[in-house]
């Protein structure tokens, strides 16, 4: 199987300036090819991958765009596929239509393949094309090498984000099965009645996100000042994305490991941050990328997920006798007692209760 795995590089002057050329490039390559393939679509004239790449030869060609032979050319040719790639993913309607990209977003990235073993980790380095050996803080173990990405974050910092092959080992769960009841306030209850608290690492930040946002506010538009403000915002943002990718990958990977099946909620996060009274919590506890992250786990180590239909009424249902309870979907109500078994329920249990009940109905069906 194939992963991706990050880390963080610390390039010399020499080779930052290369890099932010080859952002440049990359760049600029991608929107002559996406207007050059724009105009072909008004002219009724085919154009495609193979017409962009032979745009980027006759450029190169030209002394005016001589600095393109600098550049590594994998990396130039990466981005008229990721061009390809793009409308491809347009017309089977999995992604909007391609936009022009701009020097002015924070976030830049190029990516390039490994061919000849180009790419490799040496020592405490990393063998770049065209960059040589950068330094590069290693945190594990990696297999074969297929692409990198290359990536500047808004905060300065540098990383590459390697493709890897990989040998998932199979985990001895002893056939565990599990089902969760997502929240806010604890991020979920599931059916063996363990409760994991949401960190809330956004809300713990917001006091400082809004001072050295309201600071940024001030600066002089285009001073340095404000550049080194910017900065300051960007990383208050960072440890929030850091710390919350953190919880969600040890949470993730606790549960795979020890079960077997694991049965949750299909929920529709899109259509739920639309209230705008909880827009905020919604995303803060980032549901969606704990999906992603227990989906391919789940396929990494031979797991399985079970979603149970969004309308199911977890909430509402006795799990002891399967009584109905409307009055429930109030969500303030956080306990409540059956008026056919007087069973006393907690809201969040006797949801992953129900949850698990139905998985195990729809796989049997």
């Amino acid at each position: 199987m194939k992963k991706g795995v990050k880390f963080r590089i610390y390039p010399n002057k020499t080779q930052e300036d290369l890099i932010n050329r080859t952002f440049g490039c990359c760049r600029l390559i991608y929107n002559r090819a996406l207007a050059m393939r724009k105009d072909a679509y008004k002219n009724d004239v085919k154009c495609g991958y193979n017409q962009t790449s032979t745009m980027l030869t006759q450029l190169k060609q030209q002394e005016e765009y001589s600095f393109l032979k600098d550049i590594d050319s994998i990396a130039l040719q990466q981005s008229l596929r990721d061009l390809d790639t793009a409308y491809k993913n347009f017309f089977k309607k999995l992604a909007k239509y391609p936009k022009f990209k701009s020097k002015y977003n924070l976030h830049q990235s190029y990516r390039t393949l490994n061919q000849g073993n180009n790419i490799r980790i040496i020592g405490n380095s990393i063998k770049l094309p065209k960059l040589g050996c950068v330094k590069v803080k290693q945190s594990m173990e990696i297999g074969k090498i297929n692409s990198v990405t290359v990536e500047r974050t808004p905060t300065g910092k540098y990383y590459v984000v390697l493709n890897v092959d990989f040998e998932p080992q199979q985990h001895i769960n002893n056939g565990g099965e599990v089902a969760l009841d997502m929240g806010i306030k604890s991020f979920y209850t599931d059916s063996n009645n363990n409760v994991v608290n949401n960190p809330k690492y956004l809300e713990k930040s917001m006091k400082r996100m809004v001072r050295e946002q309201r600071r940024l506010s001030r600066k002089k538009i285009g001073s340095n000042n404000r550049n080194r403000q910017r900065i300051k915002v960007a990383r208050v943002h960072e440890k929030v994305t850091n710390q919350r990718n953190d919880f969600l990958q040890k949470v993730s990977t606790k549960l795979i490991s020890e079960n077997q099946t694991i049965y949750v909620e299909d929920l529709k996060v899109k259509n739920m941050i639309r209230n705008h009274k909880l827009a905020q919590s919604i995303s803060s506890v980032s549901w969606g990328m704990f999906y992603r992250m227990l989906e391919y786990k789940a396929k990494w180590y031979g797991s399985k997920i079970i979603k149970v239909p969004t309308f199911y009424p977890s909430s509402q249902i006795c799990h002891v006798c399967g009584c109905k309870n409307e009055t429930v979907k109030n969500l303030s109500i956080r306990t409540w007692e059956c008026s056919d078994c007087y069973t006393v329920h907690d809201r969040d249990y006797n949801a992953s209760m129900n949850i698990l009940q139905e998985g195990k109905r729809l796989v049997l069906q």
